[in-house]
């Protein structure tokens, strides 16, 4: 699988690298950026040696699908993906263009060069993993207060909003609205909290009327000439945490739809979680391929191309 062909794991473009992230590759235009995902996965904040078939893909178009859905509560950073890699030949000049790799169809898009803000917004609507490990202790969630009595994968009274830190390496660092406001500044602080929950409320009740529940997600916000957008993904399976609603059962833990079956196995293996990571079994590879092309057909209801 680390050599097959379909599997992107890094792009190589002629283009200057204006960052390589663990599963994007993102490319300087002058004026504008070029995001490549490809199907490189992380567990476990490390970057494992094979790729997910379509995982690429899927993240780019999920997000694609996501940004047009919500234009009207907040602008993004997109100007137009790439459906066909002669679109190129409109933002690079006659002496810098070049034979245009097949593979950039369906999983990049050419973005706006926004100031990024350096938090990541997280928005939770169920009380699930890390949450619920802290509700069991202290009844809180991030340190917000909770009502007693609350069971795992329980629907919250209202979404939480928990910003993060967002660190280079290593793990992100809960923030509070004091935190967050002594970052941003109280006008900004309280504009991304309020598109954050914003855009979460949208998408959940779009996305529960498909069978999918949206238990939590992340956002990332830029300023592009002191006015807000949404960048870098969203909605998808890395950015989120997805369950069935057919198979939705308060007080217990939920299959979800995205990396879990590597974790799953991952923490099974005995992998003491610092690079180099194991190689994934075939069977690993394919069912969590699946899972992502499956969150991407119910969440857009098409195929994926």
């Amino acid at each position: 699988m680390k050599n097959n062909p379909s599997v992107l794991i890094n792009s190589e473009l002629p283009l200057p690298s204006f960052v390589k992230g663990k599963v994007r590759d993102i490319y300087d235009l002058g004026k504008q950026l070029l995001i490549v995902a490809t199907d490189r996965i992380s567990a476990f904040d490390v970057i494992l040696p094979c790729g997910i078939p379509d995982k690429g893909r899927v993240l780019n178009q999920i997000s694609a699908f996501w940004f047009a859905e919500t234009k009207n509560i907040i602008p993004n950073h997109v100007i137009e993906m790439v459906n066909d890699v002669h679109v190129l030949d409109k933002y690079l000049p006659a002496n810098k263009r070049f034979t245009y790799p097949e593979y950039l169809v369906g999983r990049s898009m050419i973005v706006k060069k926004v100031k990024r803000l350096s938090v990541e917004c997280v928005v939770r609507g169920y009380l699930a993993g890390s949450a619920w490990v802290e509700y069991q202790k202290s009844v809180t969630a991030f340190g917000l207060p909770l009502p007693k009595g609350l069971l795992e994968s329980q629907e919250f009274p209202e979404p939480l909003f928990t910003p993060t830190t967002k660190a280079e390496t290593g793990h992100d660092l809960t923030m509070n609205m004091e935190a967050l406001i002594k970052e941003l500044g109280a006008t900004l602080a309280n504009a991304v909290k309020e598109k954050s929950l914003a855009i979460y409320n949208f998408a959940r009740k779009q996305a529960i009327a498909k069978g999918i529940i949206i238990a939590d997600t992340k956002f990332e916000f830029g300023l592009e000439h002191d006015k807000l957008s949404v960048i870098d993904e969203m909605l998808t399976p890395d950015s989120s945490r997805f369950w069935d609603v057919k198979l939705y059962k308060v007080g217990q833990s939920q299959p979800s739809y995205d990396k879990q079956p590597v974790r799953d196995w991952l923490t099974k293996s005995g992998w003491n979680k610092e690079p180099p990571a194991p190689m994934l079994p075939p069977e690993v590879i394919e069912s969590t391929s699946r899972i992502y092309r499956t969150a991407y057909e119910k969440l857009t209801g098409k195929k994926l191309t």
